[in-house]
């Protein structure tokens, strides 16, 4: 990984010679300032991972250096470590209360200062680690659900892939789960702990998406009052995924194919190059092969991005995932809605495996969602999940006959008894001991069955 950089900000030339070298044989790489206003300067161009600032320095002091850092968001949670006479250490205790993680008194003695330097860089990851925790919060739901032989291929083979830099390329038709992959294969590998940035190459104009990629330096365009780091340089360590790769506007894809080659890249309105050590996991749902052939998608670009790739299989062709999917749809949705008793009938997960999903798993959950909605009952029936009867078929909760070719021979005997179950619990109006009667059963023995059932774990 990248040498952790050191900004060193202070006006003594002996001092910064003598810090150079010990942070140079501690393993890091130095940048160094003699005054307040260029360490501000080096701040915002540079990005450190750390500062190390003498509170007392020509144009501008360290204190001021502080609270500017602390009314910019780019810089704001840069640790920042002063140093000080000993003498003036209430003004060190000062600069404490505006930001700085902690503070040295001069003469520096070696080992205290490596050890300080380590902690502070080590709360900063953990706080990166936390950041990257919230955004899996967020996605919580980001769970790859299914058995069947097709996808528990993909899955293993992207497990071993990931555990690479190599870039991956994820192909599929859309609402086939290639953000979700995405953000699995940046969980299984070594970069888990810190960034991933999702850039969505369509949503955005090409001059929009270009500053959303590099950020731009101040004074770039007219409204450009400030220095704005791009995603790509908030994502270094971690992993870029650009969704709807096929979509990029050709000349940003000269420049993602340098950001690939060289590692690094310029700010909009920016000379210097930034070096950044990221892993790209890109999607389409194009075939960009054509597309290179029809001239709409650069070839040198393509084969960087297509190391490892991956075609996700349509829900139509993964069949028997569909109704592991639906019940943990199902459960979600249950639970936001605050009815955690709601179960598919019978006839509705026949109803399920039988459509042809044109929308694959992005209209599987928004069916859902809408069937917990609609439904007034805890046992949701097929005329709630609003399938077209051209593919889904007439299944209503009457039919005698129920679809039951798509499923194996004991899911068939599990999802007949339970239509039986539900049928004679909808004659006897929910009252399970009338149920019972009609079905010769015992009624703790048709409890039972009951229970299982919504004891049942999603697939």
């Amino acid at each position: 990984m990248t040498k952790a950089k050191v900004l060193i900000v202070d006006d003594d030339q002996d001092i910064v010679t003598m810090l150079q070298d010990r942070l140079d044989a501690g393993g890091y790489k130095t940048l160094t300032a003699s005054d307040g206003q260029r360490g501000l300067e080096l701040i915002e161009q540079e990005s450190p991972n750390l500062v190390l600032l003498d509170l007392y320095l020509p144009r501008l002091k360290g204190m001021d250096v502080l609270k500017r850092m602390a009314q910019n968001k780019q810089c704001e949670d840069i640790p920042v470590i002063v140093m000080t006479a000993a003498g003036t250490i209430p003004d060190a205790v000062e600069a404490m209360r505006h930001g700085a993680y902690d503070f040295l008194t001069k003469p520096l003695e070696k080992d205290h200062l490596l050890i300080v330097i380590q902690k502070a860089l080590e709360r900063d990851s953990l706080k990166r680690q936390v950041a990257a925790l919230k955004s899996d919060i967020q996605n919580r739901y980001a769970t790859i659900v299914g058995d069947s032989a097709k996808i528990r291929s993909i899955i293993e083979s992207a497990q071993r892939a990931a555990k690479s830099d190599a870039s991956i390329l994820l192909l599929g038709e859309s609402g086939t789960g290639k953000e979700l992959f995405a953000r699995s294969i940046h969980q299984w590998s070594p970069r888990q702990s810190m960034p991933m940035v999702v850039i969505n190459c369509v949503a955005l104009t090409e001059t929009l998406l270009e500053n959303e990629l590099f950020g731009h330096e101040r004074g770039a365009f007219t409204s450009a009052d400030r220095l704005q780091k791009g995603k790509l340089e908030m994502a270094d360590g971690g992993t870029v995924f650009l969704d709807e790769i096929g979509d990029m506007p050709l000349p940003l894809q000269a420049k993602l194919l340098r950001v690939l080659q060289d590692k690094e890249f310029q700010r909009v309105g920016g000379t210097r190059s930034i070096s950044v050590n990221i892993r790209f996991v890109a999607a389409t749902n194009k075939d960009l092969r054509q597309a290179v052939k029809a001239g709409q998608f650069r070839e040198d670009l393509f084969f960087r991005l297509n190391v490892v790739s991956f075609t996700l299989p349509p829900l139509r062709e993964r069949s028997e995932d569909i109704v592991g999917l639906a019940e943990f749809f199902l459960k979600r949705h249950a639970y936001e809605a605050k009815r955690p008793g709601v179960m598919l009938s019978a006839a509705a997960r026949a109803a399920l495996t039988h459509y042809s999903w044109p929308g694959n798993i992005r209209e599987l959950d928004n069916v859902l969602s809408r069937a917990v909605v609609l439904s007034p009952g805890d046992v949701i029936e097929p005329e709630f999940l609003g399938l077209s009867s051209e593919d889904a078929g007439s299944m209503r909760a009457g039919d005698p006959a129920l679809p039951y070719l798509n499923l194996t021979y004991h899911e068939s005997m599990e999802a007949h008894s339970a239509y039986i179950i539900d049928r004679a619990l909808e004659k006897a109006a929910g009252n399970q001991t009338k149920a019972a009667e009609f079905l010769d059963l015992q009624r703790t023995y048709l409890a039972r069955l009951i229970k299982q059932r919504k004891a049942t774990p999603d697939e």
